[in-house]
């Protein structure tokens, strides 16, 4: 595990430097960087958004299926996880680009703070670091915005709580671009977009908290990855249409009238008939 690791920073370090080679500067680097990684891992983006747009779809039916089997939970469990396989969904993927960034997250946090010991000796990368060039408007990236704050007062601090409010903002059109309704109203049409919804609003309030106190050049990765992400949102609205379509255009399971409300069945009209000729006589 620990060679994998090291395996890991030593990687991307090397893209870093071959990046800072192209354009000599730290911070086109670490855009550079994260729009590569963004687009290796759109497959996966694009594979988990249809999955979780056929589980809005098919929601209605799984509330047909907790009503027929509210007593059962076995059998319902079962048969939800029937109903998944068969619509291609996975409940657990919703948030599987995310998690296979987070290596990266935490690998360049390590390289952007002990940057000498994974950049290639020799490259212009590291005999730039070398002399303390590791600036980006006016941030140094290696260093975290409550650290400048702490420490140099707030003047100093202000790039660097920009970029933290870019982080928030960029999260949160993200969001807005991933949720929107085919009417562009982003209120949720069932309990299952509701809660996406919900974790969807705390998501850029989560990223702005560890961008206080994560290095300024990892919180350029999350603004660039946001901005990025949003971009994919449009492309796949514009290849499957918005979110909701599918669930709006497919009408909802019929439930079954309860007992009270059934037809009853017509007698025939020739026993009716033998009745009156029984009371005629």
């Amino acid at each position: 595990m620990g060679a994998l690791w090291n395996g890991l920073l030593e990687l991307l370090a090397s893209v870093l430097s071959v990046f800072y080679d192209v354009i000599p500067n730290l911070g086109i680097s670490i855009i550079l960087l994260t729009l590569l990684v963004n687009a290796l891992v759109f497959p996966l983006t694009l594979k988990q958004t249809r999955s979780t747009r056929a589980m809005q779809v098919i929601q209605p039916e799984v509330e047909r299926l907790r009503k027929e089997h509210k007593e059962e939970p076995e059998v319902l469990n079962q048969e939800i996880m029937k109903l998944y396989k068969e619509r291609g969904v996975n409940p657990a993927g919703c948030f599987l680009p995310l998690l296979v960034q987070m290596p990266i997250w935490f690998a360049l946090f390590r390289v952007l703070r002990e940057p000498l010991e994974f950049v290639p000796a020799g490259s212009g990368l590291a005999d730039a670091l070398a002399n303390g060039s590791q600036g980006f408007l006016g941030m140094d990236l290696a260093v975290a915005p409550s650290a400048v704050l702490s420490e140099q007062g707030f003047g100093a601090a202000i790039p660097y709580l920009l970029l933290v409010g870019v982080v928030v903002a960029t999260g949160v059109l993200q969001q807005r671009v991933s949720m929107a309704s085919p009417s562009g109203n982003s209120t949720p049409s069932n309990p299952q977009a509701e809660q996406m919804q919900r974790i969807g609003k705390i998501m850029p309030l989560f990223f702005g908290v560890i961008s206080y106190i994560w290095p300024a050049g990892l919180n350029l990765y999350f603004a660039t990855s946001n901005l990025f992400r949003s971009g994919q949102m449009v492309l796949i609205n514009r290849i499957d249409g918005p979110p909701g379509a599918q669930a709006e255009a497919e009408p909802a399971p019929k439930e079954p009238p309860p007992e009270s409300e059934k037809p009853k069945p017509s007698r025939p009209q020739g026993s009716a008939k033998k009745r009156k000729r029984r009371r005629r006589n």
